[in-house]
């Protein structure tokens, strides 16, 4: 459904544009120089659609720069945390290691457990005498 949705925008904008450069043929003069408005040493002729296509390609550009430039602060903000996440799941990965080997080496050195209900103490598991 999205991938029709996308293709049909994508097709009304073309005939969108198609009909603009279509009624904007004419050609228009701009001047780069500006000192010599009459006779410009730096101009260019172009039909006006190509004009203003081409700014408005040049606009998109210039504010896909400037948000990118604005949203450093955040992207090196989630570079640190990731860091840090990858920094603390090692640690962690760590940690569980050194406890599973320690409660291995607790089991090793625990004394065998005690046959039958008493212990040999002479007391219950409430340790109550008997």
């Amino acid at each position: 459904m999205r991938k029709f949705v996308s293709t049909l925008l994508a097709i009304l904008l073309g005939l969108i544009f198609v009909t603009f450069a279509v009624a904007n043929r004419h050609f228009v003069t701009v001047s780069f120089d500006p000192f010599n408005s009459v006779n410009p040493s730096v101009a260019a002729s172009m039909p006006l659609f190509a004009l203003i296509i081409a700014v408005a390609i040049l606009g998109v550009i210039a504010g896909g720069m400037a948000t990118w430039f604005g949203q450093r602060r955040w992207r090196r903000a989630a570079c640190q945390h990731e860091a840090d996440a990858r920094t603390a799941k090692a640690q962690l990965a760590e940690l569980r290691s050194q406890a599973l080997a320690s409660r291995a080496e607790a089991q090793r050195l625990a004394p065998p457990p005690k046959a039958g209900f008493f212990a040999s103490s002479g007391r219950d598991k409430q340790g109550a005498a008997l």
